[in-house]
């Protein structure tokens, strides 16, 4: 039985959301180091200017080399304020913005110590608006990339496109967004781009932006 292998993630991409649903078992790794520059602690959406990425400020120290679930998230910023205010502005005239938006602003007032906790418990409310029944386990210990049965897509699924691999299993689907005529389309932008567009049929989008292999 072949597994998916991904990081933990703030809001990741649809490309990330695809792997949930495609694989028979989905492991979230929880023993590796901390990356910057990752999803870890970025997602990326449009708004009427474009896309915009948000980053979620975090607490490493003085080592480079921090266990991911150690990693606390920073408030010293009001990055919870702008974050919300961003999604608001992108997604507010969205057809479902308003079916969504109250599951969603508890992670923008609550506060939580650990970014992974905050990811997981925030992705896991998504699935659940999404209706994907099958959720991710968490690996037991860290897992080397040549592990056998395992696809390992940890680093792969990247913000920069320098860092990405060739997915062949991943086949973007288009569909409507808010700022489509003025922006273009965008491809695998945050999940919650796709949710808040395309509302009940997400999980019909991700099914179709799977290509078997």
């Amino acid at each position: 039985m072949e597994k998916a292998l991904l990081s933990t993630a703030y809001l990741p991409p649809i490309q990330y959301f695809t792997k949930l649903i495609s694989y028979p078992q989905v492991l979230i790794e929880k023993h590796e180091h901390f990356l910057k520059q990752s999803f870890r602690n970025r997602c990326v959406i449009q708004g009427p200017n474009g896309i915009q990425s948000l980053f979620i400020p975090v607490i490493q120290g003085r080592s480079g080399h921090v266990p991911v679930t150690d990693i606390r998230i920073a408030y010293n910023e009001k990055w919870q304020k702008q974050h919300w205010r961003s999604l608001i502005t992108a997604y507010n005239p969205s057809p479902f913005f308003e079916y969504y938006c109250d599951a969603l602003e508890p992670f923008y007032t609550k506060k939580w110590t650990f970014l992974f906790d905050y990811n997981y418990e925030l992705m896991t409310t998504v699935i659940n608006e999404i209706g994907i029944i099958q959720k991710p386990d968490f690996t037991t210990e860290y897992q080397p990339s040549s592990a056998p049965d395992i696809k390992d897509f940890r680093n792969s699924i990247h913000p920069k496109t320098s860092q990405q691999t060739n997915d062949p299993e991943f086949l973007p689907i288009p569909y409507t967004q808010v700022f489509q005529d003025s922006n273009n389309f965008s491809s695998n932008l945050s999940i919650i781009d796709l949710l808040m567009n395309t509302g009940p049929e997400t999980l019909q989008y991700l099914q179709r932006s799977i290509k078997r292999v």
